[in-house]
């Protein structure tokens, strides 16, 4: 494990005995020690849920983490199967496309970017329309139209292009996780539980793949979490129905004052609110961290961007394969591979990495509101995440086709018969586990019961 994770996180060294890490270094393609990721975020988050069951008194034991089921657990969205059926969806405008002096990827997994693409680049939503487009102009010309429309699209830089660039050199200089106080407050107690995280109240307010993969992570060590969606957004149906592990799930129409009011109330009795939609949006509809703490003092509120809170692109859109793009990842891969094309990491682990690290980061939070007291505020970023991922160096590619279904388990769910990775770390006081599997999205109230109350 890389002990500087849990430095960052806590300020304390890391014993040398911590942590057992099994299995072999490589078991993923590529260069990069997505391994050495995986397994360092799932052992940081297992050691911070350990140390809240030593402050209820219990003792956690020795956590371990195999790497093979650490890069299962980082590639969890594609074992997820309904009856033995994989969840369909399809993205096909989503994907690099060549421009006359280099790529650019653009992000079409949602309407609205799609719509942003045709707007921006003035073509009909075809991949024929958006292929002759972009070969006709610059990949910053169309980086900038796109963006320019409201979508999400990055140009492939090289690591040097990218430490040069003012957003590169802020995100390199944030910390892999930021904790920071929101206000006083006298410390929290915790409800009984011989779990971690038993009786925490998670407001979740979360989509794709980072947001939710803390909320499943902290659902897995006990919490109660409630998952906020809205009817009138999409969803990404595997990714749904793979991060919604353990969680109830309710809409609530945030663009009404109903929808509003509503989530003050849920968020009175909550004991963490975790987001990750882009930066602002909740700050717009009166919902800052700093009033988060006002309406209940003691909260833990954590934020999650694709390029971090500080620098020229904090607000921008962005999503795992654009950092890739962005940040020299992308370019490295392909060059390493020996191709002329982006070359993406194996598996989405900025968004895994990301997930993990900000539970861990919660847990951490929690463990201060109840031993020092305090309101908290949580920052992560997947570019921090890949700037970490980089500081870690680059080893022999492992075989491809890497099979995980040695990790995998079915059980029973509101939506079928479910295939899953199982929750990996091990802590021997209380293992994590989930004791209800995904429901069908919005199908609970929107309260911390099942009245609607």
């Amino acid at each position: 494990m890389d002990a500087r994770v849990w430095t960052t996180l806590t300020g304390e060294t890391l014993a040398e005995d911590a942590v057992e890490v099994t299995g072999p270094e490589s078991v993923l393609p590529g260069i990069f020690r997505v391994e050495e990721a995986a397994t360092s975020s799932i052992a940081a988050a297992t050691l911070a849920a350990g140390e809240l069951l030593r402050v209820r008194g219990i003792e956690p034991g020795r956590v371990s983490v195999d790497t093979r089921h650490a890069a299962a657990s980082f590639h969890s969205e594609q074992y997820i199967r309904v009856d033995g059926e994989p969840v369909p969806f399809s993205a096909p405008l989503s994907g690099d496309y060549r421009a006359n002096d280099g790529w650019v990827r653009l992000h079409c997994t949602y309407p609205r970017h799609v719509a942003a693409v045709c707007w921006g680049l003035g073509v009909p939503a075809t991949r024929a329309a958006f292929e002759k487009v972009v070969a006709a102009k610059s990949k910053y010309e169309v980086e900038s139209a796109v963006i320019g429309a409201g979508g999400a699209a990055a140009v492939m830089r090289s690591r040097e292009e990218w430490l040069a660039h003012k957003q590169g050199q802020a995100s390199s200089a944030l910390p892999i996780a930021e904790i920071r106080p929101l206000g006083p407050s006298e410390p929290r107690r915790l409800f009984e539980s011989d779990r971690p995280m038993g009786g925490v109240r998670v407001l979740e307010l979360t989509h794709v793949i980072a947001g939710p993969v803390a909320g499943r992570v902290l659902a897995a060590h006990g919490a109660t979490v409630l998952h906020v969606g809205s009817a009138n957004l999409p969803t990404v149906p595997p990714l749904a129905v793979d991060t919604g592990m353990g969680k109830r799930s309710a809409y609530v129409d945030l663009e009404s004052e109903a929808g509003r009011a509503r989530l003050r109330k849920l968020i009175a009795r909550a004991d963490v609110v975790l987001q990750g939609f882009r930066p602002g949006s909740l700050v717009a509809k009166g919902f800052s961290p700093e009033t988060l703490a006002e309406l209940h003092p003691g909260i833990v509120v954590a934020d999650l961007s694709a390029y971090g809170w500080e620098g020229p692109w904090a607000r921008r859109r962005g999503f795992d394969s654009l950092v890739q793009m962005a940040s020299g990842i992308a370019d490295e891969g392909g060059k390493a591979a020996g191709l002329d094309v982006p070359g993406p990491l194996p598996v989405q682990a900025l968004d895994h990495a990301t997930g993990w690290l900000t539970a861990a980061a919660i847990m951490t939070a929690l463990r201060r509101a109840m031993t020092e007291g305090g309101s908290w505020h949580v920052r992560t970023s997947l570019a921090g995440t890949g700037q970490w991922l980089d500081s870690l160096g680059r080893k022999e590619p492992g075989p491809a086709g890497f099979d995980g279904t040695e990790w995998l388990e079915d059980v029973g769910s509101q939506l079928g018969r479910l295939t899953r990775v199982r929750m990996p770390g091990v802590l021997p006081g209380a293992n994590p586990q989930w004791t209800e599997a995904t429901h069908v999205p919005g199908s609970d109230p929107a309260s911390w019961n099942n009245t609607g109350v």
